[in-house]
């Protein structure tokens, strides 16, 4: 029995072949501390640098700026305990939106849990923050702002360059989880004006349990995780140099075909919405219309479950009903009900999200499966 055909890029992507390629050295030769000075040391050690150097240029920042994690999780939880211990003295107030990944809602639930005060801004039916709203719940007591850069399940972009502009005139730091738009747009430090930005590996074609976070140089935090002093001192341990590795080339390598890669999957996306459009023509998109990221198509079927409607095309098309980490729950999406969609449309939606390697016959495929499952679940 053949694979099904994969569309749920947005969960997790296959590590590249180069990718596999760069690391394999670190795992079977070069395995070297990087703190240990002789030449087994001083090998890892440039490995590491030239991996910190390929993700800074990747995302218009200094070398410097980037400390490595061991994901986009523990680099949003990095970012906000970090801030909000170093700023405590100055406010004890945090904004974020109601369409969060739970990397960043849960360490904010726990900091609440700590006389910390957290805003939900809302997002409009289309998934878009309208920086006003952020302005109008800024109080002398905010500190840090933590926006998602491109949502997960509906791919809506947010328009950080003005939240940020609007933060920094009163002395407000501001964090993006971007573990999504790295590698499927451009995202640059330098033009988002962004003070702390998460970068998930495996999101990118690099491994998983591998990431980032990006601080901007005179941006203080506490560490996450104390010992030896790695990582400017803010996240100990020895370096998991192979995954930094391949972290590194993977950057390298999307930054070169960014613009073929945005091209292509915008195309194959319509495509396949299109396609779907055509055999159920009540399919309803969430999302941006065009402020979305170019690989993402989420869809609610009126009168369809899509748990149901999952096990019904799993052999065939792997998607999923939402985020990847909420798999095996039944509840609507919480993205979906923040955006207005009535319960049973927020249960009813499929996220298809393409990659790199999709082709246009799964891109046909897929629609054909869909749509023959969808009215097979109306019947």
């Amino acid at each position: 029995m053949r694979d099904p055909i994969y569309l749920d890029y947005n969960a997790t992507t296959p590590i590249d072949p180069a990718v596999l390629d760069a690391m394999l050295p670190y795992l079977q030769i070069h395995f070297g501390n990087p703190s240990s000075d002789h030449v087994y040391g001083y090998r890892a050690r440039a490995a590491v640098a030239t991996a910190r150097e390929q993700l800074a240029a990747l995302l218009g920042a200094q070398p410097d700026e980037v400390i490595f994690t061991g994901g986009g999780s523990e680099a949003n939880n990095l970012a906000l305990f970090g801030i909000a211990a170093t700023r405590r003295t100055r406010g004890n107030h945090i904004i974020t939106s109601t369409i969060e990944h739970p990397a960043v809602r849960e360490p904010l639930r726990a900091l609440e849990y700590e006389g910390y005060r957290v805003t939900a801004v809302p997002v409009d039916q289309n998934g878009r923050i309208d920086p006003a709203q952020v302005a109008a719940v800024i109080t002398a007591e905010t500190i840090l702002i933590s926006i998602m850069h491109a949502n997960n399940e509906v791919g809506t972009i947010q328009d950080l360059r003005a939240i940020a502009d609007l933060a920094h005139a009163r002395d407000i730091l501001v964090h993006s989880d971007a573990a999504q738009s790295v590698g499927k747009l451009p995202v640059r430090m330098d033009t988002l004006e962004v003070d702390l930005l998460t970068v998930a590996g495996h999101k990118l074609y690099a491994p998983k349990g591998v990431g980032a976070l990006i601080v901007r140089r005179g941006v203080a935090l506490e560490p996450f995780i104390r010992g030896a002093g790695h990582e400017h001192g803010l996240r100990a341990g020895t370096e998991n140099v192979p995954y930094l590795v391949g972290l590194g080339q993977a950057a390298e390598i999307v930054g070169a075909r960014l613009d073929t890669y945005q091209e292509r999957t915008r195309s194959l996306r319509d495509i396949l919405h299109a396609a779907i459009r055509a055999a159920v023509p009540d399919a309803l998109l969430n999302g941006h219309l065009t402020e979305r990221l170019p690989n993402t198509l989420n869809l609610s079927f009126p009168g369809v479950n899509a748990a149901a409607l999952l096990a019904r095309i799993r052999d065939q098309v792997a998607c999923s009903t939402g985020s990847a980490c909420h798999a095996g729950h039944a509840e609507p999406s919480s993205v979906l009900l923040a955006m207005g969609r009535e319960p049973a449309l927020a249960a009813g939606a499929l996220r298809l999200s393409l990659g790199w390697d999709t082709t246009e016959a799964e891109v046909q495929a897929s629609a054909t499966v869909i749509a023959a499952a969808v009215h097979e679940e109306r019947q």
